[in-house]
């Protein structure tokens, strides 16, 4: 088990600058000056020869409202034998939906969240053997850090007592009122991912030093994960401003979303090693030296969270933008421009899952304090995509 703060190697030299508000809230005075456009696909790097995309447009269908009355909601994790769990930013409570009657019960507190601005608890992901060692991990902001915990699960015991006491497996994340990341996932090869944020110091995005900014590779341990591109670290990429999704496709390429400051929000292709840009580029840059994303938003219409695989397709959340994005995908291209859906129609949305067969789980973030919770308490609703 690894606690350690973070490893060390390949220090780039950084600009220290202000520290910048989060794209998912309302810009301060005198922000955002450049005037609202289009969503845009970006070229992106190859291996897409022989490889098919879906077609240019594609639609969402609305099923169901599968609960509602959630507070705050943040990570989703659907289990192997139905359910979903559900995490909680301001409670730091995990609860578990009955995804047929959406019946909802608490498996109990997090101890150790200390939620402040975007701070709490945030992502969580079942552990890749959940079959048998009934663990689940969470991402949470602590007093004095972001960290990553896993949790026994025991759906045996009364509710609100269903919970472990957290055991920390990696720590010393850099935490801020701003930033936190937060999205985890196991990846094809069987390590965990985590985004995080800079908290606000830019300059900790471009410190291969530094857990801010990153997007870290770890074993389901917190060990640094055997193959990352930098000896005895976590960090597999770096150079970003605040990740909160992540995805991969049907071939096991990694996607992520990020918020973007004044202009614009990304999706990109990770790889090992890569430096997406943040501070010195924001969006589509051009400088061979960082990474140019496979799309990008003007931050109105975006503010991405979480990101999910569907058909062909990345299918992206959009917080402050208020939609569902659709990138269709030839290898790690956009093979059309992003297409949007249900703009305005459930407030916010935080977070997309695959539910198998076509569908996906999405969750809406209208109680996150920046939100409208007049447009209806938050949700979990199903839907069919093309």
């Amino acid at each position: 088990m690894n606690v350690r703060a973070g490893a060390v190697t390949g220090a780039l030299a950084a600009a220290l600058l202000l520290a910048a508000g989060c794209s998912s809230g309302p810009p301060p005075p005198g922000d955002r000056g450049t005037p609202p456009g289009t969503a845009a696909a970006s070229p992106s790097p190859g291996r897409s020869a022989g490889e098919s995309a879906p077609p240019a447009e594609g639609t969402v269908t609305v099923l169901r409202t599968v609960a509602e009355g959630l507070d705050s909601p943040w990570g989703l994790a659907p289990l192997p034998d139905g359910g979903l769990l559900v995490s909680s930013r301001d409670r730091a409570t995990l609860t578990r939906v009955d995804e047929r009657t959406g019946r909802t019960t608490e498996l109990g507190t997090v101890s150790g969240v200390a939620p402040q601005g975007e701070g709490g608890l945030l992502g969580i992901a079942l552990s890749p053997g959940f079959a048998s060692d009934h663990m689940v991990y969470a991402y949470f902001t602590s007093a004095s850090d972001n960290r990553i915990v896993r949790m026994l699960y025991d759906p045996k015991k009364p509710p609100k007592e269903q919970l472990g006491a957290p055991d920390t497996v990696f720590r010393g994340i850099p935490k801020g009122f701003v930033h936190n990341g937060g999205r985890i996932a196991f990846g094809p090869d069987g390590m965990l991912y985590a985004g995080t944020g800079e908290s606000g110091e830019r300059g900790l995005a471009q410190d291969t030093r530094s857990l801010g900014g990153k997007i870290l590779r770890l074993t389901p341990e917190g060990e640094p994960a055997p193959g990352n591109p930098f000896p005895d670290s976590p960090v597999y990429s770096y150079g970003h401003r605040n990740v909160q999704g992540l995805a991969w496709d049907s071939r096991q390429r990694l996607f992520a979303s990020e918020f973007g400051q004044d202009t614009w929000d990304e999706l990109n292709t990770i790889v090992p090693g890569g430096d997406y840009g943040w501070p010195k580029a924001e969006g589509r840059s051009g400088d061979s030296r960082y990474r140019d994303p496979v799309a990008q938003w003007h931050t109105d219409q975006a503010s991405p969270s979480g990101i999910a695989y569907a058909d062909g397709s990345i299918w992206m959340a959009g917080l402050k933008g208020e939609r569902l994005w659709r990138i269709p995908l030839r290898g790690t291209a956009a093979s059309a421009a992003p297409q949007s859906f249900l703009t305005g129609e459930y407030g916010r949305l935080r977070t997309v899952a695959p539910a198998g067969d076509g569908r996906l789980w999405l969750v809406t973030s209208n109680t996150d304090g920046r939100g409208s919770p007049k447009k209806g308490d938050d949700r979990i609703l199903e839907i069919r995509v093309t």
